[in-house]
């Protein structure tokens, strides 16, 4: 068993690291769901924004915040490691939602939803990856622990809109928003307190983080002192868009295409031939019977037909650890498999009978 796993000990059967990220994540989620809870009421209420305006803000900000984790993941993948870029996050989070407690500037308002968009970035595509690093591959307790984990997410967002929400509606909007950057400042405690239980897990990929970045022929310090400064300039322009509503919406068309695109083409000249056919009948709805069968493993590339061949011949009767003894047993299969809208066996094998001499 990696080391690592092992230093980390266990509670009620789990890594006790699984803890950790449970509750970082539970007070990440209450923050957020906290101050989003209060959002659209302070627009309106206390900025006096038509209704039109507050929408556009609304959906900028959380458009952003689906958007920038594919950023901050790329760059823990690439340089900071999870653990690094859940740290910076974290930091851009409580510093966000503290800023959201100031009511008089307009200006420290955008920044702060700036900054909260930057750290959900970097938090939240990340910290999930921890946990999956918190167990071997094969481990039956990796689905639980997951379970476990999403139970945290759950917990915080429906306290948060509870508390929150009454804090900033009955109390004041500085109270509301002060107790969503208390939880984030707690779940940023927890992290760091209970980094001995991540020890040696989600850290960077390689040494890239420590080697020298080069601007224009000159070094500019390391890899990672720019991940956080592309960081810094993620919240610049985030500050900006959030001001500027209107332009996200012709981004989002943009990067719309732009990755489809660079699905389409990494699904052309990167996958296997198998992945490939299974990305292309997924586009299709799965209808696509000959491919579907490509997915279940040991199948390679036989067609349909040479499957009921292979499946009714007597020394080669299991396909997916069910016993085929019979016409009947195959054609249950068949529709287990393959779903309820396809032929049956008989008027498949009969349409597709050029294939092969098979007695329908």
């Amino acid at each position: 068993m990696n080391q690592a796993l092992q230093n980390t000990g266990t509670f009620l059967g789990h890594p006790k690291g699984l803890f950790i990220c449970f509750l970082t994540e539970m007070w990440e989620r209450f923050s957020y769901y906290g101050m989003r809870a209060l959002l659209i009421l302070y627009l309106t209420k206390h900025w006096e924004f038509t209704d039109t305006t507050s929408y556009l803000i609304y959906a900028a900000y959380t458009s952003l915040v689906y958007i920038t984790p594919v950023l901050g993941g790329m760059l823990a993948d690439q340089i900071l490691g999870s653990k690094k870029a859940v740290t910076f996050g974290a930091i851009l989070l409580v510093f966000g939602h503290l800023g959201m407690a100031i009511e008089n500037s307009e200006q420290i308002f955008y920044l702060s939803l700036a900054l909260i968009v930057s750290g959900v970035g970097y938090l939240k595509p990340n910290i999930s990856t921890m946990v999956g690093a918190l167990y071997e591959e094969g481990d039956s307790r990796r689905d639980s622990g997951f379970t476990i984990f999403y139970m945290g997410i759950n917990i915080g967002a429906f306290t948060a809109t509870l508390l929150c929400g009454y804090l900033g509606e009955e109390i004041g909007w500085a109270y509301g928003f002060g107790a969503a950057g208390i939880g984030m400042l707690f779940g940023l405690m927890i992290f760091l307190w209970g980094q001995k239980y991540l020890a040696g897990l989600a850290e960077p990929p390689t040494d890239k983080y420590r080697e020298t970045f080069y601007l224009g022929g000159l070094a500019a310090g390391t890899y990672e002192i720019w991940a956080y400064i592309a960081g810094v300039a993620m919240v610049l322009v985030t500050w900006f868009l959030v001001q500027n509503s209107a332009i996200v919406g012709t981004l989002l068309g943009g990067f719309g295409a732009l990755f489809i695109g660079a699905w389409l083409l990494y699904a052309l000249f990167r996958c296997e031939q198998e992945e490939r056919d299974r990305l292309i009948d997924e586009m299709k709805g799965g209808k696509d019977v000959n491919v579907g069968i490509q997915r279940y493993k040991g199948l390679g590339e036989m067609n349909a037909v040479q499957l009921w061949d292979t499946t009714l011949n007597p020394e080669q009767r299991t396909l997916k650890q069910v016993s085929i003894d019979s016409a009947a047993e195959a054609d249950r299969v068949f529709s287990m498999l393959m779903g309820d809208d396809v032929p049956p066996r008989r008027a498949f094998i009969e349409a597709n009978a050029k294939y092969a001499n098979i007695d329908a």
